[in-house]
């Protein structure tokens, strides 16, 4: 079982907790994880890209001359692709990028993503992350305390309205709710900041 220290908003040790061993203490998969790093790539393209082929283009319902007779060459229509304001040859089309993984390979992979933070001694456990006002400026003290540099994602068990107001306006801090967490956030997290309260519900989850 994996011991982590329990620390104030100060940065200071309060006490120490048993990390679930099941949840955070796997041998990483490293092909489940990057299976689930493409899948919620993919997912998040929108894939509306598009152009118009010869039944969509709209004129040319009539042969702009007579098939003989003229010296040019035979034409049945002024919107083939070779026409100004023609049609596309094999252009483009909307792409559905979705792909699926089943719902093992999910939960692997979520615990891979999380027993990789505490390998890497990047996941801090707070008592709690109450603030006082809904300032920017005091969440920023609170992240120097843990001496945050770059992106960093924050797990808490509840939102609240404080929290919310004091995060949206640093752009290398992610917010989510314990049920919120995924792999691709916990991947990009240069370091991961959760409340002791979340990481027991992320271990009710997974366990």
């Amino acid at each position: 079982m994996n011991k982590i220290e329990v620390l104030n908003t100060n940065g200071e040790k309060v006490k120490d907790i048993t990390l679930n061993k099941e949840v955070f203490g796997i041998v990483p998969n490293d092909a489940v994880l990057y299976d689930a790093i493409k899948l919620a790539q993919n997912n998040a393209r929108q894939g509306t890209r598009g152009v118009k082929g010869r039944s969509e283009v709209s004129g040319g319902g009539r042969k702009p001359w007579r098939q003989k007779g003229t010296g040019r060459a035979r034409q049945g229509t002024t919107r083939a692709p070779h026409w100004y304001h023609g049609a596309y040859a094999f252009g483009n089309q909307p792409k559905n990028y979705v792909t699926k993984q089943n719902r093992k390979e999910r939960i692997l992979a979520l615990k891979t993503a999380l027993s990789y933070k505490v390998i890497n001694k990047e996941l801090v456990v707070v008592e709690s992350l109450n603030l006082e006002s809904n300032k920017t400026k005091e969440m920023k003290n609170l992240l120097n305390n843990f001496k945050v540099e770059r992106n960093v994602l924050v797990i808490v068990s509840e939102l609240n309205d404080n929290l919310i107001l004091a995060t949206r306006n640093l752009n290398n801090v992610l917010l989510l709710e314990a049920d919120e967490v995924n792999v691709l956030d916990l991947v990009s997290a240069n370091l991961v900041i959760a409340e002791e309260a979340a990481i027991k519900k992320i271990e009710e989850a997974l366990a």
